[in-house]
């Protein structure tokens, strides 16, 4: 019987050079996938049908209806997973990973990069939200609170042994049906994070095969440094300012994580940034116009890329012909801080915060921006709307006071970010006071008015600025003892949470400066 590695171990904590190495190939790969959206918006006439030659996987039950969503819009959900093999499952040569820093693969499947992409049905921008790898959360399939990272490795592990008892003796055909369940049970822990199920109707998943070649096929990346940096866990030598890599370095650039500020938060930003420069290069010109470049670039992406069953790409191309790099937009699910439950290093966050951050983020005009939790609407509240606007500098913040708001009944489209300001005012129109003393009976009777005509009847603009204080029955931040149950280690905090202000988010119309 051939030998086939054994299935990982959920949990085990390593150390090293190497482990990094592994680690941070599982990161980089993620950024592969935004191949697909970008050659798929473009150019795929030179070279062809883009359906054919891709490696497909069955993570939807409903396979048609996922093909075409039902509210129009299309979620994907953008995974780089650890592999030291092609999508067809070919091994790497040694000579690539050893070029490349990527360690020695020992079946560990944990998935460190999830980026969620929200495109609206007129397919006129996209948001990328990423979620960080030591999210604690509670896991499908009755896994239990863990790391978000180990949703897929899991349900892989479970279903690989289970195959094996079954009989089963084809163990690259277990190993194939093991990772197609952990795929379904990352998608599934996801989606109840975020408190939307069903919500993602497709899936691209990515290893380190052809990122090497990939950045060198389209002359490389732009980027921005704060400052030189050079870690040798990573490889990284580069120094600061603003400058194009590729191949090794740009692989590099993207694995970091040791010697940043805020570790894998930083980490997330140059993933960020990287995914901006890729998208903005193969969108633009110099490459589009090239025939040879966009056919290395899909040869490479076919190596590496598995997408769901029943993505019509030519379609998807169609439906992305009026994207350009300015409208793609990138944020992360606010966080609480580190934590340490059971000897393991964590990041504490609110599934409550999360949810409305990401209803505000891929809200489309025609649904609430939030889902409020339940509690007592006020009369005649569902006869304003306010038009929240955002200038605290603390994002979680305003995602509470929009959460609030809509929860007493009021309508609330999407927030609008302004610069930080001092002080908060309510503007509404002369008028309609009673619209103002609505807002009031939420937020404060002390607050600042001023009358504005420019302010709808029946609208009520709030300004938020940094003086602005939560009100006192809005929803709670659960403390951090809450990340666990009589029945698991508690919790000690290592790093309370950050009360700075959050970095505007990065697009990929410009070259943003990371740490």
């Amino acid at each position: 019987m051939t030998d086939w590695p054994a299935p990982p171990v959920p949990g085990r904590r390593r150390h090293g050079v190497a482990i990094f190495a592994r680690r941070g190939g599982k990161v980089v790969v993620s950024l592969l996938s935004v191949a697909i959206l970008a050659l798929t918006w473009y150019g795929w006439h030179f070279i062809g049908d883009p359906n054919t030659g891709l490696t497909t996987t069955n993570v939807f039950a409903d396979t048609e209806a996922h093909a075409k969503p039902l509210d129009g819009a299309i979620d994907i959900l953008l995974v780089g997973q650890d592999s030291r093999t092609d999508a067809q499952g070919n091994p790497l040569p040694r000579e690539v990973l050893d070029m490349l820093h990527a360690g020695v693969s020992d079946g560990e499947l944990n998935t460190d990069t999830m980026i969620l992409v929200h495109i609206p049905q007129n397919g006129k921008h996209a948001i990328a939200i990423s979620f960080p790898r030591d999210s604690w959360v509670e896991l499908a399939g009755g896994y239990g609170k863990h790391k978000l990272n180990s949703a897929f490795v899991y349900a892989y592990t479970d279903t690989y042994k289970t195959l094996q008892r079954q009989g089963m003796t084809d163990l690259k055909q277990a190993d194939a049906q093991a990772k197609v369940a952990g795929r379904k049970n990352l998608i599934a822990t996801l989606e109840k994070f975020i408190g939307k199920p069903g919500m993602i109707d497709r899936y691209a998943e990515v290893n380190l095969a052809s990122f090497y070649e990939i950045t060198k096929s389209i002359g490389g990346v732009e980027v921005c440094l704060k400052g030189p940096v050079k870690e040798k866990k990573s490889g990284v030598d580069l120094p600061g300012g603003r400058q194009t890599i590729e191949g090794v370095q740009a692989l590099a650039f993207v694995r970091q994580r040791y010697d940043l500020p805020n570790a894998d938060l930083d980490r997330i930003a140059r993933q960020q940034a990287f995914l901006s420069g890729l998208a903005r290069k193969v969108i633009s010109t110099d490459v589009l116009t090239s025939p040879s470049k966009i056919a290395d670039l899909v040869s490479a992406v076919k190596k590496s890329v598995v997408v769901s069953q029943g993505w019509d790409l030519t379609e998807f191309a169609e439906q992305m012909r009026g994207l350009t790099g300015g409208n793609i937009e990138f944020h992360t699910i606010p966080t609480q801080g580190n934590a340490v439950i059971g000897g393991a290093d964590v990041l504490r966050v609110d599934p409550a915060a999360v949810q409305a951050e990401v209803a505000r983020l891929t809200f489309d005009g025609d649904a609430p921006a939030t889902t409020a939790p339940a509690q007592a609407q006020l009369p005649g509240a569902n006869a304003v709307t306010v038009d929240l606007f955002d200038g605290t500098g603390t994002p979680a913040l305003a995602t509470q006071t929009h959460t609030l708001l809509q929860g007493k009944g009021f309508t609330l489209p999407a927030d609008q970010k302004l610069s930080t300001r001092a002080t908060t005012v309510v503007r509404y129109n002369p008028a309609d006071e009673t619209a103002l003393g609505l807002v009031k009976q939420v937020l404060g009777t002390s607050l600042q008015a001023e009358p504005d005509k420019d302010v709808a009847a029946g609208h009520v603009r709030v300004l938020l600025g940094k003086d602005f204080k939560a009100p006192a029955d809005g929803p709670s931040t659960p403390q951090s003892t809450s990340l666990s149950t009589p029945s698991k280690p508690p919790v000690q905090t290592s790093t309370p949470p950050s009360s700075a202000p959050a970095a505007p988010p990065i697009t990929a119309g410009d070259v943003p400066c990371v740490n």
